[in-house]
């Protein structure tokens, strides 16, 4: 109830507005956000990541997963769920939103957003069905840029690191994008939700599970020491850890593991990384 309270307080002490095709500019840099709920773990139990590894090898079928912790979508997500003065901003009614590179803006501009290319893989499984790869579901993938800005909101006339793509028969999707940022008071992460059929998605009110992923803490330092193209982010990450992260601090060490992609690559090359969504049908 106590991070509740917070979540409530700190939304109305937002002040943004958007329209489906027109938004407004919100005032500071980032956001705070709450963890929502708890997941029930199944099967083997993972050891939590928090470096940069090996190339990852997205298979069709995962080994072992279990449902991924439900999250807020924080105040920033532009899928017509978050509303001020009767204006919603909804950027999954929008022509251009279903893409797999979400660098560019298409909305208004098309702008590019700058930061150490990422290309990451998600896998979404049925939990119930021994983690069998889920085909023909869509998933919505939004974050900050390298400044810790959201597109539409505290980024007002830029609609870029935001899109959607289908799972293909290996019930996986790929998106080219950055590094994010890191702003005050929040872990470096992304935000996704998960939808049945890509038409769910459009309409961007029928999610059948939100939640995000952890940056690794090794793949952070390396990327924020380049404090040119990243730079208020060392600073602000030397603050916080997952553990004091108000979203991802009440998970445990196994939706920790889940939520924290796999990543090689390096600052000069960019990166690739790779994790797995587990939901339940």
């Amino acid at each position: 109830m106590a991070k509740m309270r917070t979540l409530l307080a700190r939304r109305r002490a937002l002040k943004w507005f958007a329209g489906a095709g027109t938004f407004a500019l919100v005032s500071g840099c980032g956001g705070s956000d709450s963890s929502d709920a708890v997941t029930v773990v199944t099967d083997t139990t993972p050891t939590p990541t928090s470096t940069v590894t090996a190339t990852p090898t997205a298979t069709a079928t995962a080994t072992t997963c279990i449902v991924d912790s439900a999250e807020t979508a924080g105040p920033y997500p532009a899928d017509g769920t978050n509303s001020s003065s009767g204006s919603t901003a909804n950027a999954l009614t929008v022509s251009g939103i279903v893409r797999s590179d979400i660098r560019a803006s298409f909305i208004g501009t098309t702008t590019v957003a700058t930061g150490t290319q990422l290309t990451i893989t998600l896998t979404v499984v049925d939990v119930n069905a021994v983690c069998a790869p889920l085909a023909n579901y869509a998933v919505y993938l939004w974050q900050c840029d390298r400044n810790g800005n959201y597109s539409l909101y505290t980024a007002p006339t830029e609609s870029y690191l935001r899109g959607v793509q289908v799972t293909n028969a290996a019930g996986q999707v790929t998106f080219t994008t950055i590094v994010p940022g890191c702003y005050e008071g929040r872990y470096p992460h992304m935000h996704f939700e998960v939808f049945s059929t890509l038409t769910a998605a459009t309409g961007g009110r029928y999610a059948v599970l939100t939640s995000q992923l952890a940056m690794p803490a090794a793949l952070c330092n390396a990327v924020y020491a380049d404090t040119t193209l990243y730079p208020a982010s060392a600073t602000r990450f030397a603050k916080i850890s997952t553990s004091s992260d108000n979203v991802f601090g009440d998970n445990t060490a196994a939706q920790i593991a889940q939520q924290t992609p796999t990543f090689a690559g390096s600052v000069a090359d960019g990166y690739t990384a790779s994790a797995v969504i587990g939901i339940t049908r």
